[in-house]
């Protein structure tokens, strides 16, 4: 994992934490890392997602992913990708 890498999940965390989720930066044993996200008023809701570049024609993007494997957002808008999952870990009535 590269510096880059790790600045964008940090990115995303500061985003998660203004919208009162708890998240932060997981390294594993093998170096790869990943942001741990938690809806504090309903711990059962909880989300891993992870950061890397998807090659395209002519350069590489990056992107967060959703645990599934499923792209999520452009690392360019962290806020915007705070929003999706602040959506998806929503409790019934927030």
């Amino acid at each position: 994992m590269g510096e880059d890498d790790f600045r964008h999940l940090e990115r995303l965390v500061t985003e998660l934490d203004c919208r009162g989720l708890h998240a932060r930066v997981v390294r594993t044993h093998s170096g790869r890392a990943f942001v741990r996200v938690i809806n504090p008023k309903a711990t059962s809701l909880a989300e891993n997602v992870t950061c890397r570049a998807q090659a395209a024609p002519s350069h590489r993007d990056w992107y967060y992913w959703w645990s599934w494997g499923e792209r999520m957002h452009t690392v360019e808008d962290p806020a915007g990708a705070a929003t999706k999952v602040a959506r998806v870990l929503a409790a019934v009535g927030e």
